[in-house]
C-alpha cells in the first residue's frame, strides 16, 4: 500500500543519530541552542507580507508554538495534525504497519514526516490566501508593493516561505529528540507559554504612560497612591500561580493497580492510572476546535453567508462563534482587572457567553478524551491485552485478558471522563479569569515541565550509572 511512497521516504533528509550517546551537558546545550533559534525565527517577517494586515490569534499562537506574520506562523501545526492523523489512522486499523520492527517504524516515521511537509505548504496558502496574513498588495489599501509587481507571485512567495519555516521546526524537533532532552514540540509550546507569562507580568514597555507589564503596572499605581488599581493589577498573576499550583498538585494523583508476573513468584510492579490520564489531549483538541469555529464563521461571514455570527473588526459579535469564543484578555480591555469584571460578569449577554464557553469546552473535552482512548489503544481493552502479553496478571484473579479487561473497566472510563471535565474546566476557569498564558496553555506548560523534569533526573541518573542505560533498554 504504502510502496509508492517509499523511494520518497527514502530521499528525505534526515538527522542523523550520534555516534555516542551525547552527555547531559550536551544535551542541555542543543536544547539551548534549539530554543534560541525557535526565538530568532519568531522575530523574523517573511519578505512580500503586508505588516499592516496581519490577523494575529494569540490562542492559536500558544496552543501552536507560532508567532503570527512571521516565519513560524503555521508553528508546529502541520506536526501536531500530521502526527494526530496517523495516531487516529493506526489506532482504527486503517493503516497496517508493524511498529515492532525498524522497517515498520521508519515507514511510519516517513509517513508522518511527508505528511507534515504537505500540510505545511497547506496551512501557509490557507493563511496567505485567505488574507490572514496578507501579501504586499492584496489588501484594498495596501501601501505595500507587491514583489515585481504580481499579487499572484507575491502570494506563491510568502507561501513558499511560511511552508519552510514550518519544515525547519520539524527538523529542529528531529535535533532535539536526537541530541537535546524531551522533544521540540513541547519546547516550543512551553516557550511560548513562558514568554506570554513573562512579557505580560515584567514587560516594561510603555502603553501611553503606563508600562505594559503586571508588575511594574501595579508599582506605577502604588507609588501614585492608587492602592486599589495596584492591587486589581495583579490579580491574573494570582490566578496564573494558582492554576499552575492546581495542575502540580493533579498531576501526582493516579491509582496503581497491584500487578505480578505469574510465571515469576515474588516479583510485582503496579500499573499507575493518572486522574490524568489522557493528560492535555482532549483540551489542545477541543481548543483547536473552537479556535477553527471561530476561523470557519470569520471566512463564511465575509464570503457573505455569516452561518455562524457577524464579525467587526475579526471578532465574532454574536451566533455560535461568539458563544463559543474564550472572553479577551483583561490586559486588553481599557481599564484594566475592574473594566473587565464589569463588563463580562455585570450583564446577561456576557455570563451567557461564558457559561456558552464553558459548556462547550467541557462537552469537547470529555469527547476527544472517550474518542482518544479508544483509538490510541488506551481503553480497557487494549491496556488488559498488552498486559497480559508482558506474562502480567492481577494478584488473586486468573491470568485472563478478560478479567483484566473487566477489572480496568472500572477504572479508566470512570477517570477519562473526569479527568477531561477536569482539564476543560480548569482551562475555563483560568480564561475567564485572565490567567496569563491562557488556561490551556499554562495546562500545557506543567505537564511539558514535569515531563521535562522527569527526563532531566533520569539522564542524571544514567550519567552516574552507565550500566542503568543498559538494563532500561
Amino acid at each position: 500500500m504504502f510502496d509508492v511512497l517509499k523511494p520518497i521516504i527514502n530521499v528525505l533528509p534526515e538527522v542523523r543519530r550520534p555516534e555516542r550517546i551525547p552527555a547531559l551537558n550536551e544535551k542541555l546545550l542543543w536544547t539551548g541552542v534549539i530554543l534560541l533559534i525557535f526565538f530568532i525565527l519568531g522575530q523574523i517577517y517573511p519578505i512580500g507580507v503586508d505588516p499592516a494586515g496581519i490577523v494575529r490569534f494569540e490562542r492559536l499562537e500558544i496552543l501552536m508554538g507560532s508567532r503570527t506574520g512571521t516565519l513560524i506562523t503555521a508553528g508546529i501545526g502541520p506536526i501536531v495534525l500530521a502526527s494526530i492523523f496517523l495516531q487516529l489512522a493506526f489506532g482504527a486499523k486503517l493503516i497496517n504497519i508493524d511498529l515492532h520492527t525498524p522497517e515498520g517504524k521508519k515507514l511510519f516515521q516517513g509517513l508522518q514526516k511527508i505528511l507534515a511537509i504537505a500540510l505545511s505548504f497547506f496551512e501557509a496558502g490557507i493563511y496567505v490566501f485567505s488574507n490572514y496574513i496578507p501579501a504586499a498588495g492584496a489588501l484594498h489599501g495596501s501601501t505595500v508593493a507587491p514583489l515585481l509587481g504580481s499579487v499572484l507571485f507575491t502570494q506563491g512567495a510568502l507561501t513558499l516561505q511560511l511552508a519552510i519555516g514550518s519544515i525547519v521546526l520539524l527538523y529542529l524537533d528531529e535535533v532535539v529528540q536526537k541530541y537535546g532532552i524531551g522533544s521540540g514540540i513541547s519546547l516550543f509550546i512551553a516557550a511560548g507559554v513562558t514568554q506570554a507569562i513573562f512579557v505580560g507580568s515584567l514587560s516594561f514597555a510603555m502603553v501611553g504612560e503606563v508600562p505594559a507589564g503586571l508588575i511594574p503596572q501595579a508599582l506605577y499605581y502604588l507609588m501614585g497612591g492608587d492602592i486599589a488599581t495596584a492591587v486589581w493589577t495583579i490579580v491574573p498573576i494570582a490566578f496564573t500561580a494558582l492554576v499552575f499550583f492546581i495542575v502540580v498538585y493533579i498531576e501526582g494523583m493516579k491509582i496503581e493497580l497491584p500487578l505480578a508476573y505469574g510465571q515469576a513468584r515474588g516479583l510485582g510492579a503496579r500499573y499507575p492510572i493518572k486522574f490524568l490520564y489522557v493528560s492535555n489531549i482532549p483540551v489542545i483538541l477541543a481548543a483547536a476546535v473552537l479556535l477553527n469555529v471561530q476561523l470557519f464563521g470569520l471566512f463564511m461571514s465575509q464570503a457573505g453567508f455569516p452561518l455562524l455570527g457577524t464579525y467587526q473588526n475579526n471578532q465574532p459579535m454574536d451566533g455560535i462563534a461568539y458563544y463559543t469564543t474564550a472572553l479577551p484578555s483583561p490586559l486588553l480591555t481599557p481599564g484594566g482587572y475592574p473594566a473587565y469584571i464589569q463588563l463580562y460578569f455585570t450583564q446577561a449577554r456576557e455570563i451567557l457567553h461564558i457559561i456558552g464557553y464553558g459548556i462547550a469546552l467541557v462537552i469537547l473535552c470529555v469527547i476527544f478524551g472517550w474518542f482518544w482512548i479508544e483509538s490510541t489503544g488506551m481503553g480497557p481493552k487494549d491496556v488488559a491485552a498488552q498486559l497480559n502479553r508482558t506474562g502480567l496478571q492481577i494478584p488473586g484473579f486468573r491470568q485472563d485478558p478478560r478479567v483484566m479487561e473487566k477489572i480496568l473497566d472500572r477504572y479508566i472510563p470512570v477517570i477519562t471522563i473526569l479527568g477531561s471535565i477536569f482539564v476543560g474546566i480548569l482551562a475555563w476557569f483560568a480564561d475567564i479569569t485572565g490567567a496569563l498564558g491562557t488556561g490551556t496553555g499554562i495546562l500545557l506548560t506543567v505537564g511539558i515541565l514535569y515531563r521535562f523534569y522527569e527526563d532531566l533526573a533520569q539522564q542524571q541518573i544514567f550519567e552516574m550509572y552507565p550500566v542503568l542505560r543498559k538494563i532500561v533498554k
